[in-house]
């Protein structure tokens, strides 16, 4: 997915009124693809449909992983729900994209999503409902929540409606969101999460959604997961590396004490896309305004290479478990049972 030749280039000063013009252009492109892309899902004898918050979310918890499978052959569908309007822009030059100036971040994250996905070979990428459907809901507590535009005060079935209309359409096998808590408390992902979870129930129920078009029930929903060793091991190394820039304050010492880890009890898969590591670094470097190369993410993968980025993890939260790694005793493929 593209913006139109007419948006505006990186950099250049975008209006608040132009912004929602060039929305409408990407929307009315896209309907337009998506009229002339004849895809058939089940050509695809794999098919992994993802639901993330944001543009930029899908590869930090996913990138190498989305990547394996779309190298191997695998259908795979990324499904966003908002544009992250409400993003911090770490670029100076683009700062007056920003919510409190111009307004205007949503048309840039479109085209970063699009240069992500390039970079991680996946083809087929959507936003719940079409571009600016829903607006970034902003960190939870802030004035954002407030917005009637924004995601977390969506019309639940509406939102529900979109999913089951684009998993009734891909008909995966396998789907993966985040947990409850949306891994770190963040409105939209809780709210990415709800719908997704309703829709993977709604859809192979002909009595919801008859409109959306013939059930399909995927066999297995995962959610995104940090085991705590994992984040231990990151804790020590920030430790060790005080020059290193860091997500986490010194006081942080213990991985339990980090919302989004795991007991390393309830990982049941762990997706070893080691060989996809490149691919993931350049999917986060085109997040410009969101990650910055010279950040936390980049010094850990300085700090841990492939290790801490090729090998994403997961917890089975619906449908059954595959064969698994009789060592690790966790599923190595997501698909573990599928064929």
């Amino acid at each position: 997915m593209t913006t139109s030749p007419e948006s505006p280039s990186p950099g250049e000063r975008i209006s608040t009124s132009n912004a929602e013009d060039v929305l409408h252009d990407v929307e009315t492109q896209v309907d337009a693809l998506e009229t002339q892309f004849d895809m058939d899902p089940l050509d695809n004898a794999r098919r992994l449909l993802l639901v993330h918050a944001h543009p930029d979310d899908e590869t930090i918890g996913t990138g190498a992983s989305m990547a394996k499978y779309a190298h191997e052959g695998a259908l795979v569908t990324l499904i966003t729900c908002t544009l992250g309007e409400q993003g911090e822009v770490l670029v100076p030059e683009l700062e007056h994209l920003a919510a409190d100036k111009d307004d205007a971040l949503g048309v840039q994250r479109i085209d970063e999503l699009a240069v992500a996905m390039e970079a991680l070979g996946v083809k087929d990428h959507r936003f719940l409902g079409g571009p600016g459907r829903w607006r970034d809901s902003d960190m939870m507590g802030r004035e954002g929540n407030n917005d009637p535009r924004c995601f977390w005060q969506c019309d639940f079935d509406e939102a529900v409606g979109e999913a089951v209309k684009v998993i009734r359409e891909v008909r995966p096998q396998v789907m993966v969101t985040y947990d409850e808590n949306g891994g770190y408390g963040h409105p939209d992902h809780i709210q990415a999460h709800r719908v997704a979870v309703a829709g993977f129930h709604a859809a192979g129920d002909p009595e919801q959604f008859p409109e959306a078009g013939e059930p399909w029930q995927p066999l297995k929903l995962y959610y995104t997961a940090m085991a705590r060793s994992s984040m231990q091991k990151v804790i020590d190394w920030f430790r060790d590396n005080p020059d290193a820039p860091s997500f986490m304050g010194p006081e942080v010492t213990d991985a339990s004490d980090v919302p989004f880890t795991v007991p390393d009890e309830d990982i049941t898969a762990e997706i070893d896309a080691r060989d996809y590591f490149d691919h993931k670094m350049a999917a986060m470097r085109a997040h410009k305004t969101q990650i910055e190369v010279d950040g936390p993410f980049f010094a850990m993968a300085d700090g841990f290479g492939h290790r801490a980025w090729g090998l994403e993890t997961f917890v089975l939260a619906y449908g059954d478990k595959g064969p698994t790694d009789p060592e690790s005793g966790r599923e190595t493929d997501l698909f573990a049972g599928v064929e």
